[in-house]
């Protein structure tokens, strides 16, 4: 058994849907959420910026003898897997999670890929895919305004923006026939009923934080590293706005933060 708690960072907020998840499928394990508010986002960042930034995240987690890292952000799973292979401890990212439940999800064998900007130039979700299930039609769409939209809470009762840049997005996706998408930042599963609403219910969304989130449970089993008499404890840490923390944080959870947010001098990572 290992009580060390497990490490997630995100360049916001959206990587919590991963924390959810991890909360739910394994209740006795502890978490340390760092979320980079202060330069969010990071899909629009050069290569050399975003390695940057994945490596102090995780050098702040390793400060907290975190036993394992999950890289809750599209962006730096697609841009700089690298830095994760690079860790003292297990880390994985969404990409590879995401790519093998959507090969096994499609049917008409039609995916349609989406990320932030730096995810889908990468190719990263679909070099997955090839590997896993290469004759597959592949469809990408970058889109840069999903991030914000989330972010400020504009996820409710049907917002016409949203909407329409949902629509604007999805669209060819639904011309090209597309039976399974791949939600490849942790932001997106918050507009989930946005896009289920334009493309049908028949169309499969695969969950990156989900994912990535199963593949840890599997990885903590297969190295014994599982924490069997946790209580499930979590410690958020954000890089600015802790006072926003909580409101967004609890749509993003499905519950209320009652742990106090703690915030990172950027200075210091």
């Amino acid at each position: 058994m290992d009580k060390r708690p497990i490490g997630v960072f995100d360049s916001g907020l959206g990587g919590l849907t991963a924390v959810r998840q991890i909360l739910k499928r394994l209740p006795n394990e502890n978490v340390v959420y760092f979320g980079d508010t202060g330069r969010v986002p990071y899909g629009t960042r050069g290569e050399a910026v975003i390695e940057k930034y994945a490596k102090e995240d995780c050098d702040f987690l390793l400060q907290h003898d975190v036993k394992f890292v999950i890289a809750a952000c599209g962006t730096v799973s697609s841009v700089a897997p690298h830095i994760l292979a690079s860790l003292p401890v297990p880390a994985i990212g969404v990409v590879e999670p995401s790519a093998k439940a959507a090969a096994n999800a499609t049917e008409n064998g039609k995916i349609g890929i989406l990320g932030t900007s730096a995810t889908i130039n990468s190719g990263s979700f679909v070099k997955a895919l090839k590997a896993v299930r290469p004759q597959t039609e592949f469809y990408s769409q970058p889109c840069p305004l999903f991030i914000p939209l989330v972010e400020n809470g504009w996820i409710h009762d049907n917002d016409p923006i949203t909407t329409l840049t949902v629509e604007r997005y999805l669209k060819p996706f639904k011309e090209a026939g597309v039976d399974t998408i791949i939600l490849g930042c942790t932001h997106f599963p918050l507009l989930s009923s946005f896009i289920s609403r334009y493309m049908g219910n028949d169309v499969t969304l695969i969950d990156a934080g989900e994912e990535a989130a199963k593949a840890c449970e599997e990885q903590l089993k297969a190295l014994s590293l599982e924490n069997t008499d946790g209580s499930g404890q979590c410690q958020y840490f954000v890089s600015d706005h802790p006072k926003d923390f909580a409101q967004i944080a609890e749509i993003f959870l499905g519950k209320p933060v009652q742990e106090q947010v703690k915030i990172v001098d950027l200075n210091t990572l």
